[in-house]
This record gives structure tokens, sequence and C-alpha cells, in this order.
């Protein structure tokens, strides 16, 4: 009789079900996880919410995850069955332009059709070029949790890294998702002076945890935001912005709120055709430097995985919860709906 397993596949936005599929055969190359633990992600509740372009129905979600080597493809040396394993869920072709320029976070071939989504599941499969580049062994001692948050800590380590920290003496975080609190932790542990912007009691809550000097509540501000956060954040305001929440009012309050001769990180991605009204006065004559962040490379994973080995950072506050695969539809549609938490963990062995 073949093995079955459960995965998660969305038909239609909001439209999630439990289907019992085959466990995969693993290729050449290829390595079968069972998933040990999922993370859920921003990603995943916006492609659950209204789809996503890269991801056409029905499709597979969950891509932050740890797991165990299951099964191994022909040619695979090394990793053997048995073995537990933290990864990426995409990696770089290597041989178009964008890769031969050294921007393998941009790879022309990075898509759906080629990212190890579908971590929401009892068994995942990798792909060859996923297990080449972006497949570690797990890291002994580290909660299976830490261990999940290697993709989106990666992500936050390619957009630091692409910030000018030399005279930077208050960096603002706009947005308290995941992804803000990670740049929270980064940057502290670059020794930035941090200030977050956010919402929602529990998301501040773990921006102090992790360690941020200043948390100012959205929804207290009165008025001009961009000037209520420079008063609040002393001098000439911010000199370093991080924009973390995806809609066109955000970058351009970014822009607003940096001081003279800052710059501005744009991460979150905002619904496509947008547009946002820019300053052009201010962006000249206050020589702003506007940059946008996107993705990963394979040296930002191998930092990532440095950090956490080296106990860095403690990202424990970004996890605030867990649920059984079981359990997942409605998960997301808590979440969706504004559930006052960070990441869940979803534990496929929870069900038994």
């Amino acid at each position: 009789m073949t093995a079955r397993m459960r995965q998660a596949v969305l038909s239609a936005p909001r439209s999630l079900e439990l289907r019992e599929v085959e466990i995969p055969t693993p290729g050449s190359g290829e390595l079968v996880v069972r998933v040990d633990l999922a993370l859920t992600c921003g990603t995943d509740l916006k492609t659950y919410r209204r789809g996503h372009p890269k991801l056409p129905f029905p499709t597979l979600l969950g891509h932050e995850y740890t797991g165990t080597v299951a099964r191994v493809g022909a040619g695979v040396s090394a990793f053997r069955e048995g073995d537990p394993i933290v990864a990426a869920p995409s990696a770089p072709c290597g041989d178009c332009s964008r890769c031969a320029r050294g921007l393998e976070n941009l790879c022309q071939h990075i898509d759906g059709s080629t990212m190890a989504f579908g971590a929401f599941a009892d068994y995942l499969l990798l792909p060859a070029h996923v297990v080449r580049r972006n497949v570690f062994h797990r890291p002994v001692g580290l909660p299976l949790s830490t261990c999940a948050l290697l993709e989106p800590l990666a992500c936050v380590v390619a957009g630091v890294e692409r910030l000018d920290l030399t005279h930077t003496e208050t960096a603002l975080v706009m947005g308290a998702g995941p992804i803000g609190l990670l740049y929270v932790s980064l940057l502290k542990q670059r020794g930035v002076r941090v200030a977050m912007l956010g919402k929602r009691p529990r998301r501040l809550a773990a921006a102090k945890a992790l360690g941020a000097d200043l948390v100012l509540d959205l929804a207290q501000l009165e008025g001009d935001v961009p000037q209520a956060v420079r008063e609040a954040v002393g001098g000439e305001g911010p000199c370093t912005v991080v924009e973390c929440v995806g809609r066109p009012v955000a970058w351009e309050q970014a822009v607003a709120m940096v001081r003279a001769g800052g710059e501005a990180l744009f991460y979150g991605g905002c619904p496509g055709g947008s547009t946002v009204a820019l300053d052009t006065r201010r962006v000249h004559y206050d020589a702003l430097t506007l940059k946008g962040a996107f993705h990963f490379t394979p040296g930002d994973v191998r930092r990532a995985l440095d950090l956490l080995v080296r106990g860095a950072l403690d990202l424990t506050p970004l996890v605030t919860g867990e649920t059984p695969l079981s359990a997942l539809a409605e998960t997301l549609e808590s979440l969706s709906n504004g559930a006052d938490e960070v990441k869940l963990a979803v534990v496929p062995g929870n069900d038994a």
C-alpha cells in the first residue's frame, strides 16, 4: 500500500483544505523531509486572503519550516535518512544574467514553480537546486521554532546589508509584524538605537522584548504622524527608516520621517500597480537615499544560520503559540481577521 500524507491546498481565496496525497518519491538530487514544525507568515496570509501573482491556484502554502530527512534521492551525499535539517525554500540558478552580476536574490528563475512551498503538510519535497545550496544540518539545541525562522531572518539580513549604519544614531522600524520585529532584533545586534512604530499590544510587547529602545503605538499618535514620530525620536528624527508595512501611505511617511542625509529602506511589498507621491524637493535638497529590499542570496542564508548557531539573537518572542495541522484553515482565518499573534507554529505531529 502506498504511503499517504496530508497536504494543505489553497484552491481559491479563503478556500483551504487538507488533502490526502501520496508521500512523494525524491528524484535525483532531491530530498523528502518530514515536517517537524512550520511557521505562519505574512506571505501565507496574503495568499490565503487574495491569492498571489506567482502562485496560481491551486497552490501549496508554508515555506518557513524545519524537518527531518525521510527519503534521499540518488546522488545526494550530504544528507541521510534521519538527519534533522533547516532550509530556505528557494535557491538561485547561478546561470542567468542577474546571478552573473551577483544579484542572486533577483534570479530570473525564482518563482512559484521553483520554490519549495508546501510546508503545511506532513512531508515536503525539496528540489535538487535547493538541496545543493540552501539546506543545512539543523543546529543542535535550538528550539524548532527558532530553526524555522531561518528564511525570514535571511531576508532581514539581506535588507540590513543594504543599509549604511556607519553614522546611524536611531533607526525607525515601521510595522510590528514578524519582519519588522526581526529588523528590530538584528539592528539591535548591530548596536543601533531602535524605535518601533506599529500596532497591536502583543506585537509591541514583542518589540520591547527584542530590545526596542522606543515603542510607538500608531493608534495613540495624533495629528501628523511623521511629525509626531520625529518629535518622539528626538533631534531631527531617525537617521534610517525601515518600512515593513507594504502600503503606499507607509512608503510616503517613511520619506517624510527620515532626517536630512538619511536613508529609507522599503521592504514591505505594496499591491501591484501601487504608486506613491514623492516630495522631490525633499529627496534632492535633503540628499535622501531611498532603497528597496527583496528576498535573499545563499550568502544571506549562511549569515542568518551563523547568527542562529552563535545564539546572537533571542527570537523566542516571535512565536506566540502553536496549532495542529488539522486546524490550519481555522488558524489562517483567525489571523486574517486580526488575531493578535505574531507567528504561530504549525506542528503536524500534534494531531497524533
